[in-house]
């Protein structure tokens, strides 16, 4: 590595001041410049050495690359070779390997992958790393006598990945067996349907120009031999599925299709022995592979609950720092049990439910209640896991850990909710029954009333019914739809996870609106300030002193104004700060505590505050001279987003867990009724509001943190919006991509339109089994023509499917 230098670099100087690694502009004063590249961090820089010194530099010729700065925790990771992390996250190969799953931070686009994925090249030890790239999370593999899981993981640390445990992988591991079964069988189907078409194209030229009776005779017998291992094999499941809901006493789609394929491959056996008649083996595979294809893809879809469970269990802290003896040493958060004491520093997040048994601190609540305000804790107080620490080191007994905590209760809650099945989901089950029923009476009278006069010509003509109104063209008029709508809203920054969403959009009914990051901006800041501005760069001098996010807020306000330095600094827990600047006594804190070290006993009427903002007093030598209101401003679409909804008959309200006070204030700017505006609501209460309302009718919830999952996961439709806690993007049924609630407008339009659709689907693929049905039944279509006409309903409906106009076409 070259040598490093770190002196300012001048902005106006002629030179490029972007990163050589992440591509930012680099800030003068951070920039540091090595053999010539220019980098805007040590982050960076330590991550290009690595990335070079292990020959991988074609990183930096890939098109698109990861812009964020790279910022390593500096952790050892030595909690993942801790004994209660390897039982709980490794397992070993048959190769003498160990592997484990590993949630990483930081993953954004290919070139993360790429980077990811040749962690072998830089930790010798290191065997394999695959990395899903959608959900951030990566396979590992290692030889235990070479290297320890510690070692990756402080390498993926250092490239700016940092690693924490998922806690998912047992189910990851089930899934994956599962798809990769799944795509063996699919992929199996495909092979042998490509190649009987290839021979039925044979045999259909011959119909036309003549063919040799020895080789339609080979052709026959060869497309026999191909389909049926299709038909037993991939197709199996079909025949399980069917076999399963008549023993249950219930009928679903996969009946009347065992029946079809059952009956064309009969049919195509005894005509292939007899060497007459249509043998149908190229429907019957081609038919496979597709409804193969499609289970496929619904497996894809039916993803979210196992998801909401890893992600929110990823919300508690990997490791824990727990007091024995006097000293103090991490283990996995697993390896925490009740009567522990745990020491939580300044910044970190809680592993468990406890008491504080000694120190006094501000936790910020936020993600699992909704609390925008930094709360006061003390001994004696009860606290939770997820809450983070902001400013003072606390000692915590631990009463509750892992699933028993408040965080893993609110896990179930979303889990529970993920599974359950909408009711519009139940009653189409319940429809289809009545058609499936339907079709297999009719295919049996069409056979008894043929059977008189030709027995050929009755099961040929019950045949030709059962393909011809094989559901596939009604099964796929409602998920086509949903399927490119849902790929055209993602395309919008709308991101849907499954149908039943949008179905459920296009009603009316009650929508819960969380306040504190989904209509706010989710941060608290300076939005009014009156009085002596000359008082500034004293405040700035004090707060500099201070972790409190009121501290940042002022930060972020002046950031132009010189500060000068303070001296004799206190900072009192949920009061404020006083010391000297400039040789003035500046004090800056909650009025109350202002008044009390001004020896008053109430501080001046004229200072008044909005009741949305909490306000902070600043006096200077003896006397206030201004005040400023912090708060968490609503987002500029909010009010009309409200507005809009009312109008389209939606009953708007709003839920938070912020302060009664704070929350009609903003219900009161956003228009929304006071009895329609509950402050204070703690997550159990917010799903409790939700399910009450659900007995009512359709309730959709938006919101953005933990402690809105378990009612986002209990709503009808759940929607998260960016910024929020990944809690709430697991368990909702719909992500705004784009922050803020300006797209809810376009997701209930778009799911309007795309019902419309749907109906329109459903009418033509029904029409078109009415008309098959008839024909059928009057004996004018036999099974070939049949197996011909089924695929140009399917055509239809994709037709009807792609041309919709749901979302609007192109990125928002």
């Amino acid at each position: 590595m070259g040598t490093a230098t770190t002196a300012e670099l001048s902005l106006g100087a002629a030179v490029d001041l972007r990163c050589a690694h992440c591509g930012l502009e680099a800030v003068a004063g951070e920039a540091r410049q090595v053999d010539g590249a220019l980098y805007c961090c040590a982050g960076c820089e330590t991550a290009a050495a690595i990335i070079r010194q292990s020959g991988l530099g074609g990183f930096y010729a890939l098109p698109e690359r990861r812009s964020s700065r790279v910022e390593p925790s500096g952790r050892s990771f030595a909690e993942f070779d801790h004994e209660a992390f390897q039982q709980a996250h490794v397992r070993a190969t048959a190769e003498g390997l160990l592997e484990t799953t590993l949630y990483l931070e930081g993953v954004h686009c290919a070139s993360c992958v790429w980077l990811v994925e040749r962690v072998p090249m830089i930790v010798p030890g290191a065997v394999r790393a695959e990395l899903d790239v959608t959900r951030g999370v990566a396979r590992l593999a290692w030889d235990p006598r070479k290297t320890a899981l510690s070692a990756v993981a402080s390498a993926l640390d250092r490239l700016g990945y940092r690693p924490h445990a998922f806690r998912g992988r047992r189910a990851d591991d089930a899934r994956r067996a599962e798809e990769r079964a799944m795509l063996t069988r699919i992929g199996v189907a495909g092979a042998i349907a490509g190649n009987v078409m290839t021979i039925a194209l044979a045999l259909y030229s011959g119909l036309f120009s003549g063919m040799e009776r020895e080789f339609e005779t080979y052709f026959r017998w060869l497309s026999f031999v191909l389909v049926t291992p299709a038909l037993f094999w991939p197709g199996r499941v079909f025949f399980t599925s069917a076999w399963q809901a008549v023993r249950n006493g219930g009928l679903h789609m996969d009946v009347p299709i065992a029946l079809a394929l059952a009956a064309g491959y009969v049919q195509g056996a005894f005509n292939t022995w007899r060497e007459s008649g249509p043998i149908y083996f190229d429907a019957v595979g081609t038919l496979i592979f597709l409804l193969l294809v499609g289970r496929y893809l619904q497996h894809r879809a039916q993803r979210s609950a196992a998801d909401s469970a890893a992600l929110l269990g990823a919300l508690a802290p990997a490791t824990a720092r727990v007091v024995e003896g006097g000293t103090v040493r991490e283990v996995p958060s697993e390896a925490v049990l009740p009567g522990m004491l745990l020491e939580v520093r300044a910044g970190d997040t809680l592993a468990a439910d406890g008491v504080v048994e000694r120190g006094a601190s501000s936790l910020d609540l936020a993600l699992l209640t909704g609390e925008s305000r930094p709360v006061s804790v003390r001994e004696g107080e009860r606290v939770f896991a997820g809450t983070v620490n902001l400013s003072a080191p606390l000692r915590v007994r631990v009463e509750e850990a892992g699933m028993t905590s408040r965080l893993g209760k609110l896990l179930r809650d979303v889990e529970e909710g993920a599974r359950e099945r909408p009711p519009v989901v139940l009653l189409a089950d319940r429809i289809s029954g009545y058609f499936i029923a339907t079709v297999l009476v009719l295919a049996f009278v069409t056979a008894a009333i043929w059977w008189q006069r030709d027995h050929f010509l009755a099961l040929d003509n019950a045949i030709a019914l059962l393909v011809v109104t094989c559901p596939c063209a009604l099964a796929m008029a409602t998920p086509l739809s949903f399927t490119v709508a849902i790929g055209r809203a993602a395309g919008r920054g709308i991101l849907i996870k499954g149908a039943h969403a949008l179905e459920t959009l296009t009603g009316r009914g009650t929508l819960f609106l969380d306040k504190t990051g989904t209509l706010t901006q989710g941060r608290m800041l300076l939005e009014e300030f009156t009085g002596d501005v000359s008082a500034r760069p004293l405040v700035l001098a004090l707060e500099q002193h201070s972790r409190h996010p009121v501290a940042a807020a002022f930060a972020v306000a002046w950031p132009e104004v010189a500060v000068p330095e303070a001296t004799e600094v206190q900072e009192t827990l949920g009061g404020g700060l006083r010391g000297v600047v400039a040789g003035r006594e500046v004090i800056v804190g909650r009025p109350q505590w202002v008044a009390s070290q001004l020896g008053a006993d109430a501080v001046h009427a004229e200072w008044r505050a909005n009741p949305r903002l909490t306000p902070v007093h600043i006096a200077v030598d003896g006397a206030v001279v201004a005040q400023a209101g912090f708060g968490d401003p609503l987002r500029a679409e909010s009010r009309e987003m409200v507005r809009g909804l009312q109008r389209a008959g939606w009953d708007v309200r709003l839920l938070s867990g912020d302060a009664p006070s704070v929350v009609a204030a903003v219900a009161s700017e956003l228009g929304i009724a006071a009895d329609h505006a509950e402050g204070g609501a703690s997550p159990e209460r917010k799903r409790e509001a939700v399910v009450t309302a659900r007995a009512d009718g359709t309730v959709v919830m938006v919101g953005d943190g933990v402690n809105d999952a378990a009612a986002i996961a209990a709503a009808s439709v759940g929607i998260a919006v960016r910024g929020g806690a990944e809690a709430s993007m697991a368990a909702a049924d719909v992500y705004l991509a784009h922050g803020g609630v300006a797209a809810l407008s376009e997701l209930f339009d778009g799911a309007r339109r795309t019902t419309n659709i749907i109906q329109r689907n459903m009418l033509l693929a029904l029409g078109y089994n009415g008309i098959g049905v008839a024909l059928a039944m009057m004996g004018v279509i036999d099974p070939l023509f049949a197996a011909v006409l089924m695929p140009l309903s399917s055509v239809t409906v994709v037709l009807g499917a792609w041309q919709g106009r749901t979302f609007a076409r192109g990125r928002a």
